[in-house]
């Protein structure tokens, strides 16, 4: 059994940073200060739990509480949900993701998982606007995760227990550089995916296959068959 996870912003879907916009406002409208920066280079770990607790510490010198997350997340998604209602096509799916994503899944020997480094809810409503749908046994987001790499075990040791034994190869299909560090660090399989044609930046981070888009069916389907984890670079 063979399983593909794919990560989801940039990978399957993209809003041109308005997503990260609204996690923003979310966090100024409740702890009234400015977020400090987009930029998730200046983060030690590029997922929604460390990115949150981050800027906490930067804040008020401490960590954050657990039951801070769910009223955050709550106004996040209403933000989320207001903008996908008002100016729809600006959140779309990266060409050809659902129909790929439909493709592989009709496939007997191979299971198709969710590994994002945002938090599972903001992700599944992020999907349901384009229509994708992915088995939420197999969805795992930065809940209660500081790094990615715990994410997309999560999803391994899920796929395992569907199976009954542990899969037979891993594939993780993302979008930008700490894709490619995390699938070295865990010796996984990698497809790198830039919409918007820039594959040398995942090629210059180790990755040997990065495809535009899902719209090559064959091409898409020769990436993951020939993916292999992401080189060292010195």
């Amino acid at each position: 059994m063979e399983l593909v996870i794919f990560d989801v912003d940039g990978t399957l879907v993209y809003s041109e940073r308005r997503d990260s916009q609204c996690f923003a406002q979310a966090y100024e409208q409740l702890y009234g200060r400015p977020f400090p920066t987009l930029d998730w280079h200046q983060f030690p770990h590029v997922t929604d739990t460390t990115i949150f607790d981050t800027v906490i510490r930067q804040h008020f010198d401490r960590s954050h509480d657990p039951a801070e997350v769910q009223p955050f997340q709550e106004l996040y998604m209403s933000l989320l949900r207001k903008k996908r209602q008002s100016q729809p096509h600006l959140f779309c799916e990266v060409p050809g993701a659902k129909a790929a994503v439909e493709r592989l899944d009709q496939k007997e020997d191979r299971l198709i998982g969710i590994g994002t480094g945002g938090w599972q809810q903001p992700a599944a409503l992020k999907l349901q606007h384009v229509g994708i749908e992915i088995d939420q046994r197999l969805f795992s987001g930065a809940d209660g995760k500081v790094n990615r790499e715990a994410i997309l075990q999560q999803t391994i040791d899920r796929a395992a227990d569907i199976n009954g034994a542990p899969v037979t190869r891993v594939v993780y299909i993302g979008d930008a550089v700490w894709d490619v560090r995390t699938t070295r660090n865990m010796q996984i399989d990698f497809v790198g995916i830039r919409r918007r044609g820039d594959l040398e930046k995942l090629h210059h981070a180790g990755a040997e296959e990065v495809i535009q888009d899902y719209q090559d069916t064959e091409r898409f389907e020769s990436a993951i068959a020939r993916a292999r984890p992401p080189k060292e670079i010195s």
